[in-house]
């Protein structure tokens, strides 16, 4: 074979190389964009409300007091103040929940300070009473994290700024806003799995008592 056959080949090589490369690129721009447009009609049509709430619970399992390793910055459990909706800036990356057949659940709002804010639709009108949400997402997940943490900055090997914590915010029964604070990689996969799912059956379970 001549070189200028080899040049050849290797230049159609090259060309498929780089056709595959951007109808890959093409296929992930419209996922993106297909997402984009999916956030943007749940904020638009849903109506994710941003305005003052009454009332903020943060569950806490029975653990060891030990107030000297607390985070400075943690408020103390089930005490009344007046939050708001999600407050932060532009965030780094947001996540819509949705059912099987596509319904929202919610909206997941990374932070890059490592923190998650959890905004239920409210037009599903989640309730704080409706299975599994006190019994699994709070009590076997949530809760557990939490512990787990806590023992750590006992142990101090976990500075206590960097300690997992989480707030419930609640109008009355129904959640507003769970934001989860110091979530790594790891613990944001299952939080994600978890969340949806327990949504996810909430509103079965919602659907069921409505027929």
């Amino acid at each position: 074979m001549s070189q200028d056959q080899e040049r050849i080949k290797g230049i159609v090589a090259l060309k498929q190389r780089l056709e595959k490369r951007i109808a890959k690129m093409e296929a992930e721009t419209k996922e993106l964009q297909a997402t984009l447009d999916t956030v943007n009609s749940i904020l638009l049509e849903k109506g994710f409300k941003r305005a003052s709430l009454k009332d903020v619970e943060v569950p806490t399992s029975e653990t060891k007091k030990e107030p000297a390793l607390k985070p400075p910055q943690e408020p103390s459990p089930l005490k009344e103040s007046k939050p708001t909706g999600y407050q932060g800036g532009e965030p780094e990356n947001v996540i819509p929940l949705k059912t099987l057949n596509e319904e929202s659940l919610a909206l997941i709002f990374i932070e890059k300070d490592n923190s998650i804010h959890v905004l239920p639709d409210e037009s599903k009108h989640f309730s704080v009473n409706t299975p599994p949400f006190s019994n699994f997402l709070v009590e076997r997940v949530l809760a557990k994290m939490q512990d787990k943490d806590n023992e750590l900055v006992r142990l101090k090997q976990l500075p206590p700024d960097k300690m997992f914590s989480y707030t419930i915010v609640r109008e009355g029964e129904f959640i507003r806003e769970i934001v989860i604070r110091n979530v790594d990689e790891e613990r944001f996969k299952e939080l994600k799995s978890s969340v949806r799912w327990t949504f996810d059956k909430m509103y079965e379970k919602m659907r069921s008592q409505q027929q």
